[in-house]
């Protein structure tokens, strides 16, 4: 008898749920949209109501719904959420006030205890944990900045001064586990909330990245995975907790006592096109949908008419600037007659693929290796001409997988593993991740990107000192 497992991926933007087999196949899906943020001030991006566990228990309604096998062959669930997040919970696990987003300032500053309803100081996976289990347990893989942990032994820190510097106490944190360890089992509330079968094991995951990197299958020094999320970044499998690093940043793995090497990234990189796409409005999408086509879709096909370079016009993707440059803003540059809606989609694509190799560039070559693939992940690698661009762009071979949902299905592995349905991480990997096709780089437009690449990158060293100026009239 086939044995399924669920994998959810709870995002910025959506929450995905999808039912596996043993071979990673998808079962059945569903789906179900974040609201937007909201804004109290500058600085600060709260999630409205309880929009994490809402939007968890609509996309897993749907995808039960859709699931036609018999529910008692669910042998596991995979949990991966956000990182960086941030929940204030009362005694009885439910929020004591709104959940922070990984945008909001707030979450790298050390917590104020403002609210006396606050028991409990959780990440986003802590709060999904409970919800599902009732169990007062998190993964410690999703644990990074801004808390009282110990990257180097996988716990909270023994340091009693880290618990100081982040105001957070220790009776005020959850208790971790491993990924691929098992934190609780479906209760009989969350099982009405969500269709999933009653005392099903909730298996630890990791950080939102790391759990993306292993459903990529990206293993070995010579391969990285670029994630095309809202916030966009390159990783690496690595071995250690490297120190004073600048251009990469060891984190948690999916796998026990293995780290995940991060790059730089671009904040609100695939919102930036979210962005574009609605500012057409309806009548954009009206007219895709006539052609039978979304808007994304019919996007991809005017910018193949865009030659390569968009005729000189160039983005610069500070749509989100970081807390400790507030004044850094986007940046559109080289308009002339020529250009058109298609022109500006086309140099989006191509800013975040030339954003990303710069950052890539910096991460091996402080690591010391050569790379000879790299995955794609993330809805963005649907499109064809954004990965010939990533190819061309980089110069070496781009992958695109079957899941290009990476985390759920990262997510899944580690709900295999911890049931026994495979013996390892390694087999899971092998027997579930799988190639859909390559991109290789085309010459001549390979040559074009290698001319641009140093003009583009000297770009901001020019626009940030007005940007600074303009700062002060319009913060």
């Amino acid at each position: 008898m086939s044995k399924y497992v669920v994998g959810i991926d709870q995002g910025s933007q959506s929450t995905k749920v999808f039912v596996f087999d043993e071979e990673g196949n998808i079962i059945a899906e569903g789906k179900q949209a974040l609201k937007p943020y909201h804004l109290p001030e500058p600085g600060h991006v709260e999630h409205p109501d309880d929009d994490w566990w809402d939007a968890v228990c609509g996309a897993t309604r749907n995808c039960m719904a859709n699931f036609t096998g018999n529910k008692d062959d669910i042998v596991g669930v995979g949990l991966c959420t956000i990182r960086y997040c941030r929940a204030y919970l009362k005694a009885d696990g439910e929020l004591a006030q709104p959940a922070l987003s990984w945008m909001d300032v707030r979450v790298s500053e050390p917590y104020e205890h403002k609210n006396e309803a606050i028991k409990y100081i959780v990440a986003s996976s802590g709060y999904i944990t409970h919800k599902l289990t009732g169990e007062t347990k998190d993964t410690v893989a999703n644990y990074e900045g801004g808390w009282p942990i110990d990257v180097d032994n996988w716990c909270w820190s023994t340091n009693e001064a880290d618990y100081i510097n982040t105001g957070m106490p220790k009776d005020m944190l959850f208790e971790l586990v491993m990924p691929g360890d098992i934190l609780g089992y479906v209760t009989e509330e969350a099982a009405k909330a969500t269709g999933l079968p009653v005392g099903v094991p909730v298996v630890a995951t990791s950080n939102d990245k790391a759990v993306e990197g292993l459903g990529t299958g990206c293993q070995g020094e010579t391969t990285a995975c670029i994630s095309l999320g809202t916030y966009t970044a390159a990783m690496m499998e690595g071995k250690e907790n490297l120190k004073n690093t600048k251009a990469v940043w060891p984190k948690f793995s999916c796998v026990p006592n293995k780290y995940l090497y991060d790059s730089n990234g671009i904040r609100r990189g695939m919102w930036t096109i979210s962005w574009f796409r609605d500012l057409l409005g309806e009548t954009y999408s009206e007219a895709a949908k006539l052609l039978g086509m979304s808007s994304e879709d019919m996007l991809n096909e005017e910018a193949k008419t865009v030659p390569v370079g968009a005729d000189g016009l160039m983005i610069v993707l500070d749509w989100l600037a970081p807390v400790d440059a507030r004044y850094k803003k986007g940046v559109m540059l080289g308009f002339d007659g020529r250009h058109t809606r298609a022109h500006v989609y086309r140099a989006i694509l191509e800013a975040v693929a030339m954003t990303m190799k710069k950052h890539v560039d910096d991460m091996i070559n402080e690591l010391g290796v050569t790379l000879d693939k790299i995955i794609i992940t993330g809805g963005g690698s649907n499109s064809d001409i954004f990965m010939q661009i990533f190819a061309d762009v980089f110069g070496i071979e781009m992958v695109r997988n079957e899941m290009n949902g990476a985390a759920a299905l990262g997510a899944a592995i580690c709900a295999t593993v911890a049931t026994g349905i495979h013996e390892n991480f390694d087999v899971a990997v092998a027997k579930m991740v799988k190639v859909k096709n390559t991109f290789k780089p085309i010459q001549e437009n390979q040559e074009l990107y290698a001319k641009m690449l140093p003009i583009y990158a000297d770009i901001t060293g020019y626009t940030d000192e007005i940007l600074k100026r303009t700062y002060e009239i319009f913060k």
